[in-house]
Parts: C-alpha cells; structure tokens; sequence
C-alpha cells in the first residue's frame, strides 16, 4: 500500500515482555485495518515520530501492578503529541478465568501514570487478560507464580478484544467525519 495515497492512520504501539502484548497490539492493527482503518503495530522503542498518526492505541504488559517501563516512559516522553489526538490506552496482564479488573483486585491502570492519562484524555482504558509460558519464564518468575498461586496459560480473550478494537475504528471514523485530518509526515 503506497503511504501516500493511504497513510496509517492509527498507531498501535506496545511493550511485551514475553510476546503476549505484542500479539494482541497486532491484533488490534489487523482488526481495525481490516474494517478499513489503516494501523500498524510497532514496539515503543521503534516509534520515532507518533505524531505522524491520527490516532494513537498505546498498551502495555502488567507486571505486579506496573506497566512496562519502556511503555511508561513513551507515554511521559510523548505527552504533548498525545494530547493532541485521539488516544486509546490498554493493559494486558491477569491470567485466570473471570472479569480481568476483579482477578486484579479493581485494578484497571497503574497508579503511577494515573495523572498522566488525566492529562491525555484517553478515549477508553482497557484492561486484558493476558498469557503467561512458564516455559519463557526466569525461575524467579516462576517461583513468584507459584507464590501467588498464578495461573499459567493463555487466557486472552481474542473476543473482547476484537469488539474493543471494532469500537476504537468506530470512534477513528467518527472523528474523521467530525474533524479534518491532521497528521505531520
């Protein structure tokens, strides 16, 4: 596809551990490029210029209640172009069966970027369920599982997420009937 004639509209930018949250941000960029919203699914540390985009889906893995750091800091560092556009917000994280906030005691987002997602004005914060391999895991990693009787699997919910991402395309094509386009190259 020739960027010129059809930009990317939506970034999908995530921090994965293991690989788990990167499978579900590319995931959210095939399902909105399928339903006719361009995206593309890149690692934060790849992402030079997020000002290029219209809109920008952000997530991180959790891990004891805390977002990658490399997810944090990209948030912190891109606070202004942010802002600035339409920005959805997703973690990926509980394992086991049941609502993933109730697996988390109510968590849904790091205390320690709270203000900041004030501030952005985030569309949505979503919270996922996650995958967790033993077999990727350092043996502190799987001593602490075991220490919190964590479940080990994969329990992503790809269901939840497609009408997640289904609901962020309508609101990109809401915004872009509502709104000229602006996006710096």
């Amino acid at each position: 596809m020739d960027e010129s004639t059809h930009p990317t509209l939506v970034l999908v930018a995530y921090a994965s551990k293991y690989g788990a949250t990167g499978e579900i941000a590319r995931h959210i960029a095939q399902t909105l490029s399928t339903v006719g919203v361009p995206a593309e699914a890149r690692d934060v540390s790849t992402v030079a210029e997020p000002t290029r985009y219209h809109s920008i889906v952000l997530g991180s893995a959790v891990y004891a209640g805390h977002w990658l750091k490399e997810a944090a800091q990209f948030l912190e560092d891109n606070e202004a172009a942010l802002v600035s556009r339409p920005v959805w917000l997703f973690s990926s994280g509980p394992t086991g069966t049941g609502e993933p906030s109730a697996l988390l005691d109510g968590w849904r987002f790091p205390a320690n970027l709270e203000a900041l997602a004030e501030r952005i004005h985030p569309r949505d914060i979503a919270l996922f369920h996650g995958a967790i391999d033993p077999a990727k895991l350092g043996f502190g990693e799987r001593l602490m599982i075991k220490a919190v009787k964590g479940a080990t699997g994969d329990f992503r919910d790809w269901e939840m997420i497609d009408r997640w991402a289904s609901a962020v395309a309508s609101e990109i094509r809401q915004s872009l009937r509502d709104a000229p386009l602006h996006v710096t190259a």
